[in-house]
């Protein structure tokens, strides 16, 4: 995998590659003394997998430079985590104190970064697409992972939702998958999307009208017009966060009565999906998308388990992309 920029150019079997790599590292990284994995083998035995795992491998002595442009906790944080998981080398990037600042092109700084050193860039960018066209620019075998351009895609949290399904369900296949809120500026719902559409899950959306993209039409997923509807007997349900940075005025206006008619409790689950598995990419606007009980409660821990299966992925992905 030259790059990682966007889930419909992977192909099954790359996909399933990632995730059995960081399956293979979550197992190395867990401690059998404490129960988190059930491994047969002795605690020497976990120890030299572990060591094969994280030392045997390519990134020592690579650099990867995180470019962040946009806000981010979860994505951030877990491939600063990841990174230095494989032995590489980070660089914070900061826009703001950077050349850029003084006229200096992305291009132009890419082509600095890797005559320094730098093998790996990792961009978050709120321009579409940016993450395809800056490395087309640049001809130097720099590697690009997308963490999330514009309202395009962001392929790595797919990937980390699909790990976590996997563990949940053993297959997506057939399942019926919904996903609801801000469909229209959601780059983690098109890239789910694609992702679940090749392992054949049975995806649905349900969005206001006013969190309902244009094209939607050319969404292949089965549109619900009824919230009730939609969720019932779902065997996952995946919210998505309002994107109030991204919203018009008016779109912000009607955003203000999302809640009342669509945040998502324990009664409302209960009622209509109560052996769902409920997800969500994070951050969570409590008692928007859902309440802050229901967060708290063990259905809500799943979402933790999508955050600590994010950093084993981007240490796949981190491993494999090649420049």
């Amino acid at each position: 995998m030259k790059n990682l920029i966007d889930i419909k150019r992977l192909t099954k079997e790359e996909i399933d590659t990632i995730i059995t790599r960081a399956a293979e590292f979550k197992t190395a990284s867990q401690d059998p003394a404490r129960g988190e994995i059930n491994y047969t083998g002795g605690i020497s035995d976990f120890a030299r997998l572990g060591e094969r795992l994280y030392r045997a491998n390519s990134c020592a002595n690579k650099t990867a430079c995180l470019m962040f442009f946009e806000n981010s906790t979860r994505t951030k944080c877990s491939f600063l985590i990841a990174a230095d998981k494989l032995g590489m080398n980070v660089i914070d990037f900061n826009a703001q104190t950077s050349s850029l600042s003084k006229g200096e092109t992305l291009k132009d700084t890419l082509d600095n970064l890797y005559y320094m050193g730098v093998n790996t860039i990792v961009l978050r960018h709120g321009e579409d697409d940016i993450t395809d066209k800056i490395s087309k620019e640049v001809t130097l075998p720099l590697a690009f992972i997308n963490a999330g351009d514009g309202q395009n895609a962001h392929p790595t949290q797919a990937l980390l939702d699909y790990m976590t399904l996997l563990e949940k369900l053993g297959t997506v296949e057939r399942k019926k998958i919904v996903i609801v809120g801000d469909v229209s500026h959601s780059r983690v719902a098109k890239s789910n999307l694609a992702l679940l559409n090749k392992m054949g899950a049975d995806v649905h959306f349900f969005a206001p009208e006013y969190f309902t993209p244009k094209n939607k039409g050319e969404y292949a997923a089965i549109w619900e017009t009824d919230y009730d509807t939609a969720i019932s007997d779902a065997d996952v349900i995946m919210l998505l966060r309002i994107q109030t940075e991204r919203l018009n005025g008016e779109e912000s206006e009607m955003a203000k009565h999302y809640s009342e008619k669509y945040c998502l409790t324990s009664e409302r689950l209960a009622k209509y999906a109560p052996d769902a598995i409920l997800m969500h990419p994070g951050p969570v606007n409590r008692g928007v998308e859902m309440s802050s009980e229901l967060l708290d409660s063990p259905k809500g821990r799943t979402i933790l388990e999508q955050v600590r299966n994010g950093v084993y992925v981007r240490m796949a992905v981190l491993e494999g992309v090649k420049g």
